[in-house]
Protein backbone atom coordinates (compact mmCIF):
# COMPACT_ATOMS: atom_id res chain seq x y z
CA UNK A 1 0.00 0.00 0.00
CA UNK A 2 2.83 2.37 0.95
CA UNK A 3 4.63 1.53 -2.30
CA UNK A 4 1.54 2.30 -4.36
CA UNK A 5 1.05 5.64 -2.61
CA UNK A 6 4.72 6.43 -3.18
CA UNK A 7 4.38 5.70 -6.90
CA UNK A 8 1.24 7.84 -7.10
CA UNK A 9 2.90 10.75 -5.34
CA UNK A 10 6.06 10.55 -7.48
CA UNK A 11 3.99 10.42 -10.67
CA UNK A 12 1.90 13.39 -9.61
CA UNK A 13 5.03 15.35 -8.62
CA UNK A 14 6.65 14.60 -11.97
CA UNK A 15 3.51 15.69 -13.86
CA UNK A 16 3.42 18.98 -11.95
CA UNK A 17 7.15 19.46 -12.54
CA UNK A 18 6.65 18.90 -16.26
CA UNK A 19 3.88 21.49 -16.25
CA UNK A 20 5.99 23.96 -14.26
CA UNK A 21 9.26 23.56 -16.18
CA UNK A 22 7.83 23.38 -19.71
CA UNK A 23 4.73 25.54 -19.36
CA UNK A 24 4.13 26.41 -23.02
CA UNK A 25 4.93 22.97 -24.41
CA UNK A 26 2.77 21.19 -21.85
CA UNK A 27 -0.09 23.67 -22.17
CA UNK A 28 -0.20 23.37 -25.95
CA UNK A 29 -0.11 19.59 -25.71
CA UNK A 30 -2.90 19.50 -23.12
CA UNK A 31 -4.99 22.06 -25.00
CA UNK A 32 -6.59 19.33 -27.11
CA UNK A 33 -7.63 17.43 -23.96
CA UNK A 34 -9.00 20.65 -22.44
CA UNK A 35 -11.04 21.49 -25.53
CA UNK A 36 -12.26 17.91 -25.92
CA UNK A 37 -13.44 17.69 -22.30
CA UNK A 38 -14.94 21.18 -22.60
CA UNK A 39 -16.93 20.12 -25.68
CA UNK A 40 -18.09 16.79 -24.27
CA UNK A 41 -19.00 18.03 -20.78
CA UNK A 42 -20.43 21.28 -22.12
CA UNK A 43 -22.70 19.45 -24.55
CA UNK A 44 -23.66 16.71 -22.07
CA UNK A 45 -24.39 19.19 -19.25
CA UNK A 46 -26.46 21.47 -21.49
CA UNK A 47 -28.34 18.61 -23.13
CA UNK A 48 -28.89 16.88 -19.77
CA UNK A 49 -30.21 20.10 -18.19
CA UNK A 50 -32.43 20.86 -21.17
CA UNK A 51 -33.75 17.29 -21.27
CA UNK A 52 -34.46 17.42 -17.53
CA UNK A 53 -36.43 20.66 -18.07
CA UNK A 54 -38.39 19.23 -21.02
CA UNK A 55 -39.08 15.94 -19.22
CA UNK A 56 -40.36 17.86 -16.18
CA UNK A 57 -42.59 19.89 -18.50
CA UNK A 58 -43.90 16.64 -20.01
CA UNK A 59 -44.53 15.26 -16.52
CA UNK A 60 -46.72 18.29 -15.89
CA UNK A 61 -49.21 16.72 -18.33
CA UNK A 62 -49.71 13.99 -15.76
CA UNK A 63 -47.98 10.69 -15.10
CA UNK A 64 -49.38 7.58 -16.80
CA UNK A 65 -52.04 9.72 -18.46
CA UNK A 66 -53.93 9.37 -21.74
CA UNK A 67 -55.46 12.38 -23.49
CA UNK A 68 -58.58 11.53 -25.48
CA UNK A 69 -59.03 14.17 -28.16
CA UNK A 70 -60.15 14.46 -31.74
CA UNK A 71 -56.60 15.63 -32.55
CA UNK A 72 -53.60 13.33 -32.80
CA UNK A 73 -50.72 14.91 -30.85
CA UNK A 74 -48.09 12.81 -32.56
CA UNK A 75 -48.50 14.31 -36.04
CA UNK A 76 -49.27 12.62 -39.32
CA UNK A 77 -47.62 9.86 -41.29
CA UNK A 78 -44.79 10.79 -43.63
CA UNK A 79 -44.49 14.26 -42.12
CA UNK A 80 -47.93 15.43 -43.33
CA UNK A 81 -50.53 16.27 -40.70
CA UNK A 82 -54.08 15.42 -41.96
CA UNK A 83 -55.87 18.20 -40.05
CA UNK A 84 -58.75 17.99 -42.53
CA UNK A 85 -59.36 14.45 -41.29
CA UNK A 86 -59.21 15.25 -37.57
CA UNK A 87 -61.26 18.44 -37.70
CA UNK A 88 -64.31 16.46 -38.89
CA UNK A 89 -64.21 14.22 -35.83
CA UNK A 90 -66.80 14.78 -33.07
CA UNK A 91 -65.38 16.47 -29.94
CA UNK A 92 -65.13 14.54 -26.66
CA UNK A 93 -68.08 15.08 -24.32
CA UNK A 94 -68.65 15.01 -20.58
CA UNK A 95 -70.99 12.02 -20.99
CA UNK A 96 -68.13 10.05 -22.54
CA UNK A 97 -65.89 10.88 -19.57
CA UNK A 98 -68.58 9.61 -17.19
CA UNK A 99 -68.98 6.43 -19.26
CA UNK A 100 -65.21 5.84 -19.09
CA UNK A 101 -65.26 6.15 -15.29
CA UNK A 102 -67.95 3.45 -15.16
CA UNK A 103 -66.54 1.07 -17.79
CA UNK A 104 -62.76 1.34 -17.44
CA UNK A 105 -61.08 -1.16 -15.10
CA UNK A 106 -57.61 0.38 -15.45
CA UNK A 107 -58.44 4.07 -14.96
CA UNK A 108 -57.93 5.70 -11.56
CA UNK A 109 -59.02 9.24 -12.45
CA UNK A 110 -60.76 10.93 -15.35
CA UNK A 111 -61.33 14.63 -15.94
CA UNK A 112 -62.91 16.82 -18.58
CA UNK A 113 -60.98 19.86 -19.78
CA UNK A 114 -62.13 22.83 -21.87
CA UNK A 115 -60.50 26.20 -22.48
CA UNK A 116 -60.93 29.61 -24.05
CA UNK A 117 -58.99 32.84 -24.39
CA UNK A 118 -60.25 36.05 -22.80
CA UNK A 119 -59.32 39.56 -21.66
CA UNK A 120 -59.43 39.95 -17.87
CA UNK A 121 -60.19 43.21 -16.06
CA UNK A 122 -59.80 44.44 -12.50
CA UNK A 123 -60.60 48.09 -11.86
CA UNK A 124 -58.26 50.03 -14.19
CA UNK A 125 -56.01 47.06 -14.93
CA UNK A 126 -56.44 44.93 -18.07
CA UNK A 127 -54.66 41.73 -19.10
CA UNK A 128 -55.06 40.30 -22.60
CA UNK A 129 -54.75 36.72 -23.87
CA UNK A 130 -55.53 34.99 -20.60
CA UNK A 131 -56.60 31.33 -20.71
CA UNK A 132 -59.74 30.27 -18.87
CA UNK A 133 -59.70 26.56 -18.03
CA UNK A 134 -62.87 24.66 -17.20
CA UNK A 135 -62.21 21.38 -15.37
CA UNK A 136 -64.04 18.67 -13.46
CA UNK A 137 -63.36 17.47 -9.92
CA UNK A 138 -60.63 14.88 -10.58
CA UNK A 139 -58.45 17.28 -12.55
CA UNK A 140 -56.23 17.94 -9.51
CA UNK A 141 -55.75 14.18 -9.01
CA UNK A 142 -54.07 14.11 -12.42
CA UNK A 143 -52.44 17.56 -12.39
CA UNK A 144 -50.48 19.03 -9.49
CA UNK A 145 -51.91 22.45 -8.67
CA UNK A 146 -49.92 24.10 -5.88
CA UNK A 147 -51.71 27.03 -4.27
CA UNK A 148 -49.61 30.00 -3.11
CA UNK A 149 -52.42 31.99 -1.47
CA UNK A 150 -55.98 31.08 -0.58
CA UNK A 151 -57.38 27.67 -1.57
CA UNK A 152 -58.45 25.54 -4.53
CA UNK A 153 -62.07 25.07 -5.69
CA UNK A 154 -64.09 22.89 -3.32
CA UNK A 155 -66.64 20.14 -4.07
CA UNK A 156 -69.65 22.44 -3.55
CA UNK A 157 -68.31 24.91 -6.12
CA UNK A 158 -67.82 22.11 -8.65
CA UNK A 159 -71.29 20.75 -7.99
CA UNK A 160 -73.13 24.07 -8.17
CA UNK A 161 -70.97 25.69 -10.83
CA UNK A 162 -70.45 28.84 -8.77
CA UNK A 163 -68.55 31.82 -10.30
CA UNK A 164 -65.36 31.23 -8.31
CA UNK A 165 -61.84 30.75 -9.62
CA UNK A 166 -58.19 30.21 -8.84
CA UNK A 167 -55.88 32.44 -10.88
CA UNK A 168 -52.32 32.05 -12.12
CA UNK A 169 -49.48 33.89 -10.44
CA UNK A 170 -48.81 36.19 -13.41
CA UNK A 171 -52.49 37.12 -13.65
CA UNK A 172 -52.60 38.02 -9.95
CA UNK A 173 -49.30 39.86 -10.14
CA UNK A 174 -50.22 42.03 -13.12
CA UNK A 175 -53.78 42.79 -12.05
CA UNK A 176 -53.18 43.29 -8.32
CA UNK A 177 -49.39 43.98 -8.23
CA UNK A 178 -49.31 42.01 -4.97
CA UNK A 179 -50.61 38.45 -5.74
CA UNK A 180 -51.80 37.92 -2.17
CA UNK A 181 -54.33 40.75 -2.59
CA UNK A 182 -56.12 38.78 -5.34
CA UNK A 183 -57.79 36.40 -2.85
CA UNK A 184 -61.38 37.53 -2.26
CA UNK A 185 -61.40 40.06 -5.11
CA UNK A 186 -63.65 39.97 -8.18
CA UNK A 187 -62.24 39.94 -11.71
CA UNK A 188 -64.32 40.31 -14.86
CA UNK A 189 -64.15 39.01 -18.43
CA UNK A 190 -66.66 39.26 -21.29
CA UNK A 191 -69.08 41.00 -18.95
CA UNK A 192 -68.93 38.13 -16.41
CA UNK A 193 -67.60 38.32 -12.87
CA UNK A 194 -65.84 35.65 -10.87
CA UNK A 195 -64.49 35.69 -7.32
CA UNK A 196 -60.86 34.71 -6.76
CA UNK A 197 -60.48 32.10 -4.00
CA UNK A 198 -56.85 31.15 -4.63
CA UNK A 199 -53.61 31.98 -6.45
CA UNK A 200 -51.53 29.24 -8.10
CA UNK A 201 -47.81 29.14 -7.35
CA UNK A 202 -45.55 30.48 -10.08
CA UNK A 203 -44.80 27.73 -12.60
CA UNK A 204 -42.34 29.28 -15.05
CA UNK A 205 -42.01 28.92 -18.79
CA UNK A 206 -42.71 25.55 -20.36
CA UNK A 207 -40.82 24.31 -23.43
CA UNK A 208 -43.53 21.91 -24.58
CA UNK A 209 -46.61 24.10 -24.34
CA UNK A 210 -49.33 22.45 -22.32
CA UNK A 211 -51.00 24.19 -19.39
CA UNK A 212 -49.86 27.78 -18.94
CA UNK A 213 -51.05 28.15 -15.35
CA UNK A 214 -49.19 31.42 -14.79
CA UNK A 215 -51.38 33.24 -17.27
CA UNK A 216 -54.67 31.43 -16.74
CA UNK A 217 -57.54 31.03 -14.32
CA UNK A 218 -59.39 27.83 -13.49
CA UNK A 219 -63.15 27.50 -13.05
CA UNK A 220 -65.44 24.50 -12.65
CA UNK A 221 -66.59 22.74 -15.81
CA UNK A 222 -70.24 23.33 -14.86
CA UNK A 223 -69.67 27.09 -14.58
CA UNK A 224 -67.65 27.17 -17.84
CA UNK A 225 -70.48 25.53 -19.79
CA UNK A 226 -72.92 28.18 -18.52
CA UNK A 227 -70.83 30.76 -20.40
CA UNK A 228 -69.35 28.91 -23.39
CA UNK A 229 -70.26 26.03 -25.69
CA UNK A 230 -67.90 23.21 -24.58
CA UNK A 231 -67.87 21.66 -28.06
CA UNK A 232 -66.17 24.78 -29.41
CA UNK A 233 -63.74 25.13 -26.50
CA UNK A 234 -60.94 22.66 -27.35
CA UNK A 235 -62.37 19.84 -25.20
CA UNK A 236 -60.46 16.70 -24.27
CA UNK A 237 -60.67 13.97 -21.66
CA UNK A 238 -57.74 13.19 -19.36
CA UNK A 239 -57.55 9.64 -18.02
CA UNK A 240 -54.94 8.53 -15.50
CA UNK A 241 -54.20 4.85 -15.00
CA UNK A 242 -54.07 3.02 -11.72
CA UNK A 243 -50.76 2.27 -10.02
CA UNK A 244 -48.71 -0.42 -11.82
CA UNK A 245 -50.85 -0.06 -14.97
CA UNK A 246 -48.79 0.45 -18.13
CA UNK A 247 -49.98 3.46 -20.14
CA UNK A 248 -50.06 1.44 -23.36
CA UNK A 249 -52.46 -1.04 -21.75
CA UNK A 250 -54.64 1.84 -20.54
CA UNK A 251 -54.65 3.34 -24.04
CA UNK A 252 -55.72 0.01 -25.58
CA UNK A 253 -58.57 -0.32 -23.10
CA UNK A 254 -59.72 3.25 -23.70
CA UNK A 255 -59.81 2.67 -27.45
CA UNK A 256 -62.25 -0.17 -26.87
CA UNK A 257 -64.36 1.87 -24.44
CA UNK A 258 -64.52 4.86 -26.78
CA UNK A 259 -65.47 2.68 -29.74
CA UNK A 260 -68.23 1.21 -27.59
CA UNK A 261 -69.45 4.68 -26.59
CA UNK A 262 -69.53 5.91 -30.16
CA UNK A 263 -71.00 2.67 -31.48
CA UNK A 264 -68.29 2.10 -34.08
CA UNK A 265 -68.42 -1.15 -36.04
CA UNK A 266 -65.25 -3.26 -36.47
CA UNK A 267 -64.84 -1.86 -39.99
CA UNK A 268 -65.10 1.76 -38.86
CA UNK A 269 -61.96 3.81 -38.30
CA UNK A 270 -61.43 5.48 -34.92
CA UNK A 271 -62.92 8.97 -34.84
CA UNK A 272 -60.83 9.95 -31.80
CA UNK A 273 -57.20 9.76 -30.67
CA UNK A 274 -55.80 8.32 -27.44
CA UNK A 275 -52.60 10.32 -26.96
CA UNK A 276 -50.11 8.74 -24.58
CA UNK A 277 -47.90 11.17 -22.64
CA UNK A 278 -45.24 8.44 -22.25
CA UNK A 279 -44.58 8.44 -26.01
CA UNK A 280 -43.62 12.13 -25.84
CA UNK A 281 -41.03 11.29 -23.21
CA UNK A 282 -39.52 8.52 -25.36
CA UNK A 283 -39.37 10.83 -28.39
CA UNK A 284 -37.56 13.44 -26.32
CA UNK A 285 -35.02 10.85 -25.12
CA UNK A 286 -34.35 9.80 -28.72
CA UNK A 287 -33.86 13.38 -29.89
CA UNK A 288 -31.48 14.35 -27.10
CA UNK A 289 -29.59 11.10 -27.58
CA UNK A 290 -28.83 12.17 -31.17
CA UNK A 291 -27.73 15.61 -30.02
CA UNK A 292 -25.37 14.03 -27.46
CA UNK A 293 -23.93 11.76 -30.16
CA UNK A 294 -23.16 14.84 -32.25
CA UNK A 295 -21.33 16.39 -29.29
CA UNK A 296 -19.27 13.22 -28.84
CA UNK A 297 -18.30 13.25 -32.53
CA UNK A 298 -17.09 16.86 -32.37
CA UNK A 299 -15.24 16.40 -29.08
CA UNK A 300 -13.69 13.11 -30.20
CA UNK A 301 -11.47 14.91 -32.73
CA UNK A 302 -10.11 17.24 -30.03
CA UNK A 303 -9.47 14.32 -27.70
CA UNK A 304 -7.53 12.45 -30.39
CA UNK A 305 -5.36 15.52 -31.01
CA UNK A 306 -4.90 15.89 -27.25
CA UNK A 307 -3.92 12.25 -26.88
CA UNK A 308 -1.18 12.66 -29.50
CA UNK A 309 0.00 15.79 -27.66
CA UNK A 310 0.27 13.93 -24.35
CA UNK A 311 2.03 11.02 -26.06
CA UNK A 312 4.56 13.51 -27.49
CA UNK A 313 5.19 14.92 -23.99
CA UNK A 314 5.77 11.43 -22.64
CA UNK A 315 8.23 10.51 -25.44
CA UNK A 316 10.23 13.66 -24.69
CA UNK A 317 10.01 12.99 -20.94
CA UNK A 318 11.33 9.45 -21.34
CA UNK A 319 14.23 10.74 -23.40
CA UNK A 320 15.07 13.47 -20.89
CA UNK A 321 14.97 11.05 -17.95
CA UNK A 322 16.80 8.13 -19.55
CA UNK A 323 19.74 8.30 -17.13
CA UNK A 324 17.33 8.52 -14.15
CA UNK A 325 15.49 5.46 -15.42
CA UNK A 326 18.78 3.58 -15.70
CA UNK A 327 19.75 4.57 -12.15
CA UNK A 328 16.37 3.40 -10.78
CA UNK A 329 16.69 0.06 -12.55
CA UNK A 330 20.26 -0.33 -11.30
CA UNK A 331 19.18 -0.03 -7.67
CA UNK A 332 16.38 -2.58 -8.13
CA UNK A 333 13.35 -0.87 -9.65
CA UNK A 334 11.20 -3.37 -11.53
CA UNK A 335 9.86 -2.94 -15.04
CA UNK A 336 6.31 -2.80 -13.69
CA UNK A 337 7.26 0.05 -11.34
CA UNK A 338 8.78 2.14 -14.16
CA UNK A 339 5.80 1.37 -16.40
CA UNK A 340 3.30 2.32 -13.70
CA UNK A 341 5.09 5.60 -12.89
CA UNK A 342 5.02 6.82 -16.49
CA UNK A 343 1.44 5.67 -17.09
CA UNK A 344 0.28 7.49 -13.95
CA UNK A 345 2.20 10.61 -14.94
CA UNK A 346 0.53 10.53 -18.35
CA UNK A 347 -2.88 10.06 -16.68
CA UNK A 348 -2.21 12.96 -14.29
CA UNK A 349 -1.34 15.22 -17.22
CA UNK A 350 -4.63 14.35 -18.92
CA UNK A 351 -6.52 14.90 -15.65
CA UNK A 352 -4.98 18.38 -15.38
CA UNK A 353 -6.16 19.18 -18.90
CA UNK A 354 -9.58 17.74 -18.09
CA UNK A 355 -9.89 19.79 -14.88
CA UNK A 356 -9.14 22.95 -16.85
CA UNK A 357 -11.90 21.96 -19.28
CA UNK A 358 -14.30 21.29 -16.40
CA UNK A 359 -13.48 24.69 -14.94
CA UNK A 360 -14.33 26.36 -18.25
CA UNK A 361 -17.63 24.43 -18.41
CA UNK A 362 -18.48 25.53 -14.86
CA UNK A 363 -17.90 29.18 -15.80
CA UNK A 364 -19.99 28.70 -18.95
CA UNK A 365 -22.80 27.09 -16.94
CA UNK A 366 -22.97 30.12 -14.64
CA UNK A 367 -23.23 32.45 -17.64
CA UNK A 368 -25.84 30.35 -19.47
CA UNK A 369 -27.92 29.82 -16.32
CA UNK A 370 -28.33 33.59 -16.01
CA UNK A 371 -29.46 33.86 -19.64
CA UNK A 372 -31.47 30.71 -20.34
CA UNK A 373 -34.90 30.01 -18.77
CA UNK A 374 -33.51 26.88 -17.08
CA UNK A 375 -30.37 26.24 -14.98
CA UNK A 376 -27.36 24.40 -16.41
CA UNK A 377 -26.44 21.63 -13.99
CA UNK A 378 -23.25 19.54 -14.20
CA UNK A 379 -24.32 16.19 -12.79
CA UNK A 380 -21.83 14.13 -10.71
CA UNK A 381 -21.99 11.28 -13.23
CA UNK A 382 -20.87 13.70 -15.98
CA UNK A 383 -17.89 14.81 -13.85
CA UNK A 384 -17.02 11.15 -13.19
CA UNK A 385 -17.27 10.47 -16.94
CA UNK A 386 -14.88 13.34 -17.69
CA UNK A 387 -12.29 12.09 -15.21
CA UNK A 388 -12.65 8.53 -16.52
CA UNK A 389 -12.04 9.74 -20.08
CA UNK A 390 -8.93 11.60 -18.92
CA UNK A 391 -7.52 8.56 -17.14
CA UNK A 392 -8.19 6.24 -20.09
CA UNK A 393 -6.70 8.71 -22.58
CA UNK A 394 -3.69 9.18 -20.31
CA UNK A 395 -3.03 5.45 -20.16
CA UNK A 396 -3.49 5.03 -23.93
CA UNK A 397 -1.24 8.03 -24.67
CA UNK A 398 1.49 6.88 -22.31
CA UNK A 399 1.49 3.14 -22.95
CA UNK A 400 4.15 3.18 -25.72
CA UNK A 401 6.56 5.68 -24.06
CA UNK A 402 6.13 3.90 -20.71
CA UNK A 403 6.83 0.52 -22.32
CA UNK A 404 10.02 1.92 -23.91
CA UNK A 405 11.13 3.23 -20.52
CA UNK A 406 10.35 -0.08 -18.79
CA UNK A 407 12.37 -2.13 -21.32
CA UNK A 408 15.51 0.02 -21.15
CA UNK A 409 18.79 -1.64 -20.24
CA UNK A 410 20.05 -0.15 -16.96
CA UNK A 411 23.74 0.17 -18.04
CA UNK A 412 22.96 1.71 -21.44
CA UNK A 413 20.42 4.10 -19.90
CA UNK A 414 22.86 5.35 -17.20
CA UNK A 415 25.52 6.14 -19.88
CA UNK A 416 23.01 8.12 -21.95
CA UNK A 417 23.40 11.87 -21.64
Amino acid sequence: MFKLLSILWNSFRMAMQELRVNKLRTFLSLFGITIGIFCIIGVLATVDSLERKVQNDIKSFGSNTIYIDKWNYGGGEGGAYPWWKYIKRPPPKIEEMKFIKVKSRLAANAAMFVSNNVTVLYQDEQLNSVNIYGVTEEFTNIQTIDIAYGRYLNDAEFLRGTPTTVVGYQVAEELFHNPEKAVGAEISYNGKRVTVVGVIKKQGQSFVGGFDYDKAFIVSYRYFTSVYNPNNSNPFIMVQGKDNVVSSALADELVGVMRQIRKLSPADEDNFSCNDVATFSEQVKGFFGQVSAGGWAIAGLSLIVGAFGVANIMFVTVRERTSQIGLKKAIGAKRSTILTEFLLESAFLCIIGGLIGLGLVWVLSLVLSSILPFPIYIAPNIIALALSICIILGIISGIIPASIAARMDAVVAIRTK
